[in-house]
């Protein structure tokens, strides 16, 4: 698989593109290495640059960029919990599959994740400018939109009449996985650089 073929079909042709992933063998492992490890470090390591390079304006301080060990440590972590973060809402979406009357499949669960998700990994790269990182919440909505044409495709062999109940817990899961996640990051740096 060409991920830089992939990256652009998914988000243009998405779904055409979802039936050819559905069709398409793969194993956890694969997409952890082919596709995963690579996009998710997209926006922790222009989160990295931004901060290192670009900062942030801060009143009555100025333009503040971080400490290269805070800046690094920062990226890792949240490379680190990207990673976390999607194998856990494929882990939740797989549970619920019985729930809705869907194939419980893991393989299945982490690419609607991983494929759904593609849009905020690219748009990961406007944390070169801390200013635009709000951004990214654009894109993560259009990864939801993808995320329905998944659960459509069906990629869980989910009954039509059960997409909408399916990908609105989904949803929300996700919010408050990934809300959950930012909010432990965030704590973890604050307590490790005092600024709780």
């Amino acid at each position: 698989m060409d991920i830089v073929q992939r990256v652009q079909s998914i988000i243009l042709n998405p779904k055409d593109e979802w039936v050819r992933i559905k069709a398409e063998p793969a194993t956890v492992r694969g997409l952890y290495r082919s596709y995963i490890m690579i996009l998710a470090a997209v926006p922790a390591v222009f989160q990295f640059l931004g901060n290192l390079i670009v900062g942030r304006r801060l009143p009555m301080v100025g333009r503040y960029t971080w400490p290269i060990g805070s800046a690094l440590s920062n990226a890792v972590l949240s490379y680190v919990f990207a990673l976390a973060a999607v194998f856990l809402f494929a882990l939740i979406v797989n549970e619920l599959a019985p729930s809705f009357a869907s194939a419980k499949n893991m393989t299945s669960a982490l690419k609607l994740a991983a494929y759904s998700m593609t849009p905020a990994w690219v748009a990961g790269i406007l944390y070169i400018i801390p200013g635009l990182s709000s951004l990214v919440l654009l894109a993560s909505l259009y990864g939801l939109y993808l995320l329905y044409l998944g659960f459509a495709t069906p990629m869980m062999e989910t009954p039509k009449d059960k997409v909408p109940a399916y990908l609105g817990i989904s949803f929300v899961v996700a919010v408050v996985l990934f809300g959950v996640l930012g909010w432990v990051l965030r704590v973890i740096f604050a307590v490790r650089y005092g600024r709780l």
